[in-house]
């Protein structure tokens, strides 16, 4: 991939890219420290950290109209999900920081005459309004959560607003019915010439979030709903959105693994012994908007199925699940080296008469990519009654089944299964063999809404449909970059699952024709080489993994900039550098250049 500027979108010219360019380690730092040279370049980040500007206009729009003076909104897709993120406000916030808060619900005008279509991706949009105090905890909420609305929902809601159809739910109707929209080809910003994510090709920075209202083409949010994937070679009718959740969840079942006719009346019968169960059905997965909102959904629900009790984070986890255990319902304890010690001490604590809600762990972890003794866990929870929830993120369904071994599977559909770096989701898998299924089945039913976009669907199922090939590609390139790392003599130390202590533990998982995944980290025997090799590394370079084509990260900057002691007492180094391998034909090369950079840098330490 050719240089990004720096605070481009990656991939450049997208709208709703999931990742931004931060290609040298000082601009890392910079985005880490609020420094502006970095953060007034950016035009996107990732999207639960960086708030979207299609998010940012919107925001602003109903603040002005229905706002009072200092306020300012967070947007999320319902009542509840905004009624959740104003009880957190009130929990975390300081009594100062408490005034002015409010929740308001848009929906459509009754009054107007809409077409049918747009009632069935239901584009409610919930705003809580606040004084800038209490941003800070609302912004937690958003982060931690991932409730917050997507960019594609805000963007089309947005237009609904500037035209007065969506209103507050309590408002009385006073404008005239809408003439019926004559339909064409369709929607004119899906007829100029245009980047793969709606960006005009000729502007790459152009925000089509700050057009003038008056000038915006808002009519056309109705028409999107079916014209919208003209960069496919043909439009896909809204109404086909369910067939499109359902291809996803068979896909992720792994059932379905050739393409799929979308527009067929009903779709081929699902067998019920997928990934190693019996009785295994499509409805034992769920689909939300991002992976983060999967685990945080997944414990709301369990904290439903039993007293409230501490949750366990097992191994170095990815930042915010530790923060969700930490900051809703009672707590956690947290075992970060994931090792045969840390279970000999949780055995310990359960034999003494301790109880816990569930586990959580990845498989394998995120930066250190190493598996937790999932058996163990198993028998240690069918013996002391907590329920296993394990992230196969990183692993995915096709090189490992952890599924037998936990009672609930989440993954952020964000990575691998979409690739593209161009729409957010997530899954929530049930083991319907699991002592807890039917708990946890019920639980789901108080708990989850059903807030996955309809647009973000319909990307996400078009890009997972090559999912499986594109697995085994990333599998076998990311084989090549730890041959070439482990031979080199700068390089201190290459974390993968096949060359991890504990590839036992992922061996006992993985699947006959898996492989080891497409992320690994290295370590290089300075910080001045990693440092040189990070800024001569000619992939993209920035946040998120997952994607079609490399993208680097210095993970510990950006993830643990806060933290980087605590990090290290855990055996992650702060110049740590993570790899998400994609399928270029000649990274050999490429990191064979960069290696010759750290070589010829001063050892400085």
């Amino acid at each position: 991939m050719p240089l990004i500027d720096l605070g481009d979108s990656i991939p450049p010219n997208t709208a709703h890219a999931v990742s931004v360019s931060l290609p040298t380690w000082k601009s890392n730092v910079g985005y880490e420290e609020g420094e502006k040279w970095v953060v007034d370049t950016m035009i996107t980040g990732y999207p639960r950290f960086f708030i979207h500007k299609s998010i940012q206009a919107f925001c602003a729009d109903i603040v002005a109209k229905y706002g009072h003076p200092g306020q300012q909104a967070m947007l999320f897709p319902t009542r509840r999900t905004a009624e959740r993120c104003l009880d957190f406000i009130r929990e975390k916030a300081p009594k100062p920081a408490q005034a002015d808060l409010s929740v308001l619900h848009l929906v459509l005008d009754s009054s107007k005459k809409t077409p049918d279509s747009l009632h069935l991706v239901s584009p409610t949009i919930s705003a809580v309004l606040f004084l800038g105090d209490a941003y800070p905890f609302a912004k937690q909420y958003w982060q931690h959560s991932g409730d917050g609305v997507s960019s594609r929902r805000a963007e089309f809601c947005h237009g609904l607003f500037r035209d007065d159809i969506l209103v507050p739910e309590r408002r009385s109707p006073s404008s005239p019915h809408l003439a019926q929209q004559k339909l064409r080809r369709g929607p004119k910003r899906y007829q100029r010439g245009s980047s793969i994510d709606g960006i005009n090709g000729s502007d790459g920075n152009q925000d089509t979030s700050s057009l003038d209202p008056a000038k915006s083409e808002s009519a056309d949010s109705f028409e999107s709903l079916r014209f919208l994937e003209e960069r496919f070679g043909r439009n896909l009718d809204m109404s086909l959105v369910n067939n499109a959740k359902s291809a996803i969840r068979r896909r992720i079942a792994g059932v379905l693994t050739t393409d799929l006719d979308l527009s067929s009346k009903s779709l081929p019968t699902m067998e019920s012994n997928a990934r190693g169960l019996t009785n295994f059905r499509e409805d034992d997965i769920y689909l939300v908007p991002c992976g983060m909102n999967a685990i945080f959904t997944t414990h709301q629900a369990l904290l439903k199925t039993r007293e409230p009790r501490k949750s366990i984070n097992f191994g170095f986890p990815y930042v915010d699940t530790l923060k969700i255990l930490q900051k809703f319902g009672p707590g956690a304890i947290f075992y970060g080296h994931g090792s045969s010690a840390d279970l000999d001490d949780l055995e310990s604590r359960l034999k003494n008469g301790e109880r816990y809600l569930a586990l959580f762990c990845e498989f394998p972890g995120n930066p250190l990519l190493t598996c937790p003794d999932l058996e163990r866990i198993r028998k240690l929870a069918d013996a002391y009654d907590f329920v296993v929830v394990v992230d196969e993120t990183i692993g995915t369904f096709v090189n490992v089944n952890v599924l037998p071994f936990a009672d609930v599977v989440v993954s952020s559909l964000t990575k691998i299964f979409s690739g593209d770096c161009n729409v957010m989701g997530g899954s929530i898998v049930l083991n319907s063999s699991g002592k807890f299924y039917q708990t946890i089945k019920s639980a789901m039913g108080d708990v989850f809404e059903d807030n996955y976009w309809a647009e973000d669907v319909i990307f996400m199922e078009r890009n997972s449909r090559d999912f499986k090939s594109r697995i085994d590609r990333v599998n076998a390139n990311a084989e090549i970059i730890c041959e070439v790392l482990n031979a080199h003599p700068l390089v201190n130390k290459v974390y993968y699952p096949k060359y991890n202590d504990t590839r036992p533990n992922y061996e006992a998982c993985r699947l006959p024709s898996g492989g080891y995944g497409g992320l690994l980290s290295c370590t290089l025997k300075t910080k001045a080489q990693a440092i040189a090799f990070y800024d001569a590394l000619e992939t993209a370079k920035g946040p998120s993994l997952g994607t079609n084509f490399t993208l680097t990260s210095p993970y510990v900057i950006l993830a643990h900039y806060q933290e980087l002691d605590w990090a290290a007492s855990f055996g992650v180094d702060p110049n740590l550098l993570r790899i998400s391998v994609g399928l270029e034909d000649d990274l050999r090369t490429v990191f064979g250049k960069a290696l010759k950079a750290a070589e010829a840098c001063e050892s400085s330490g």
